[in-house]
């Protein structure tokens, strides 16, 4: 892996050279932070050695380098899923291009479905801790010492001081957010009542399909991460009701401007 890290992070040098200091993924419906940015650079990922290729509507799969409040910045507008039938290595491959060039902070986003009866459609929860159900963990197999240790501390996982920082902006903002658990599952169905139940049972306050792996990945090479989750739907019982893509996706691009000046408050202040 560590002659693939070093393959790609050279044709993206050639290609987009420029330093970034935060990177970003955008989650399903949630591109429109892409507007914010003075781009650059972009590269299609087809046509980055060994990256993979979003297969998923709303993932447009373009990386883009630019600026967001006076910062540099690298954004995945498009990320890779379990679902999609890649392994866990090709999920989190560019987190690790990330970290090779020059990213020191990561921000994730998500479109998710809430488990907390107190939530509603559309709320915003930041996320302070996660439940990896995910059949796999990226981090099998030999360990890369120059990337990180053989068993990372996962006590601290999303960092407090980010989170803190996101919900004074909220406040300043007028912006509804809430903070709670990601529970991490394969998809690509949506959960059934039982598991909504049990998801709930085990500490879960929201659940989707993507997130657990990159961020695994980016506090094994110890980098600091936020991330927030878009609730588009609800697993709660006597409100659980049949959602299909589209309305998932539009329920994120209504609420995806609120989540835009949080981010973007936050890494001009990070």
């Amino acid at each position: 892996m560590f002659k693939k890290i070093a393959e790609t992070t050279d044709y993206i040098h050639d290609k987009a050279p420029f330093k970034p200091e935060f990177g970003i993924i955008l989650g399903t419906g949630l591109g429109g932070l892409v507007s914010e940015i003075d781009i650059k650079y972009e590269i299609n990922y087809a046509d980055i050695p060994h990256f993979p290729v979003s297969t998923v509507e709303s993932h447009s799969g373009r990386l883009i380098f630019g600026e967001l409040n006076g910062k540099n910045v690298m954004v995945m507008q498009g990320r890779f899923h379990f679902y999609e039938g890649y392994s866990m290595e090709q999920i989190t491959f560019p987190v690790r291009i990330m970290k090779m060039l020059g990213v020191h902070k990561l921000f994730v986003s998500n479109a998710s479905g809430g488990l907390n009866p107190d939530y509603e459609v559309g709320e915003i929860m930041i996320i302070n801790d996660h439940i990896n159900l995910f059949p796999s963990n990226p981090l099998i197999g030999k360990n890369i010492d120059e990337l990180g240790p053989r068993f990372p501390d996962m006590s601290d996982v999303y960092d407090k001081t980010l989170i803190s920082k996101a919900k004074s902006i909220a406040n300043k903002h007028d912006i509804k957010v809430s903070e709670g658990v990601y529970v991490g599952l394969t998809g690509p169905c949506l959960e059934t009542p039982a598991e909504y139940k049990y998801l709930r049972i085990i500490g879960g306050d929201t659940v989707g399909m993507s997130t657990i792996p990159e961020v695994i990945v980016a506090r094994h090479m110890d980098i600091p991460v936020f991330a927030i989750s878009i609730i588009t739907d609800l697993g709660v019982p006597g409100k659980i009701k049949k959602v299909n893509v589209q309305e998932i996706i539009a329920v994120a691009a209504k609420q995806e401007p609120k989540m835009t000046i949080i981010m973007k408050d936050l890494i001009a202040s990070a």
